[in-house]
């Protein structure tokens, strides 16, 4: 295993990257989510289906995961971390992570059908799982029954919902496909990431096969770290970049002394972050996986609180675009298990007794 980047990962990131400078800079997105700045109320457009298309059709990054004989690259786990630091750089309001992380995860074990129309994008679909569930509690915010192959009850906080052609349930072990059912966009911290909550009333469902719910969050919690570095690498940089031009008493405040100490524990911090997230798209481990989120979310938080505050008063302005990265590395620490979550369960993983 190396958690170096290979050549044909470099050049998926070069073509994510330049698309999403091209068509999602930060500008665009802001101008997505500002419908009213002083309530923070979401336009119904918030997702950019058409940036989604071109992403999914052209680069071809919906089917990543997918195997070549389902419709898909035959990627692994690394090329869809790889995607997701250049999604997290750019906090690209787009159903990546939901749909081609998530739900192709929980599906890939059928073999379904459907998951050749994710992997070119003609379809989306969510995983209707709370976004606050993690491996170690995977049903929290759910309650749904099947009854006849026909689901009742109710999934608060789900992610991409909202987007999704296809919604996928999972109940008491299998997974089930519905269309239709009742979807109430809820108020999100993260603007460019709604979650919603999801009604079912005795709603028809198709059954598609055999879900281990918690192995799907843990894949998921693996990968998220990967959008968490990238949030985490856009703060860093954009940061240095504006301490070396704003000046205070006729000198960069990027010259001074406590600048310079806290941008270089927040590199080393980043660094850190790289070679968790490398480890745990790479060996997708209960350890790897606890390991990286426990690290990473904080890392993501910490490096945007640092940006906000060395931007001084225009980092604190509605029209900077550092309070998106804020409010998406705060939603993600909380998302999949917290890192008060993944600590604990690392210490059982590693034998490592608590505190009596």
């Amino acid at each position: 295993m190396t958690l170096l980047y290979s050549e044909i990962e470099e050049e998926l990131r070069s073509s994510v990257r330049d698309l999403l400078a091209d068509r999602c800079p930060p500008a665009a997105v802001l101008k997505r989510v500002e419908s009213d700045p002083y309530r923070g109320e979401l336009l119904n457009s918030v997702y950019d289906l058409d940036l989604w298309k071109t992403l999914a059709g052209e680069i071809g990054v919906a089917g990543l995961l997918v195997p070549e004989e389902l419709g898909g690259a035959g990627a692994t786990a690394s090329e869809a971390a790889v995607v997701l630091e250049e999604l997290g750089r750019a906090v690209a309001p787009v159903p990546f992570f939901t749909s081609s992380v998530l739900a192709t995860r929980a599906l890939l074990p059928t073999r379904d059908a459907l998951l050749g129309e994710l992997a070119d994008g003609r379809r989306t679909a969510a995983l209707v799982v709370s976004f606050t569930a993690s491996p170690y509690a995977p049903s929290r915010g759910a309650s749904v029954t099947v009854d006849g192959g026909r689901l009742s009850g109710t999934v608060t906080g789900v992610a991409g919902a909202d987007v999704a052609d296809v919604l996928l349930v999972p109940v008491d072990g299998d997974l089930y496909a519905v269309e239709g059912a009742s979807v109430r966009v809820a108020p999100s911290l993260d603007l460019t990431r709604p979650i919603a909550t999801v009604t079912f009333d005795r709603t028809q469902a198709r059954r598609v096969g055999a879900c281990d719910v918690a192995a799907v969050l843990r894949f998921g919690a693996g990968l998220l770290a990967s959008e968490q570095l990238g949030v985490a690498e856009w703060c860093l940089d954009t940061t240095l970049a504006y301490v070396k031009e704003r000046h205070q008493f006729a000198r960069p405040i990027g010259s001074f002394q406590a600048i310079k100490h806290r941008l270089a524990d927040l590199w080393l911090d980043v660094v850190r972050a790289r070679a968790a997230a490398r480890n745990a798209a790479s060996d997708p481990s209960s350890i790897s996986v606890a390991v990286a989120q426990s690290w990473n979310a904080g890392v993501a938080l910490h490096a945007a609180e640092e940006a906000l505050q060395l931007h001084g008063g225009i980092g604190m302005t509605w029209e900077h675009p550092v309070h998106l990265y804020l409010k998406r590395a705060k939603a993600t620490e909380i998302a999949l298990g917290t890192p008060g979550d993944h600590r604990e369960a690392l210490a059982s993983l590693v034998d490592v007794p608590g505190p009596e």
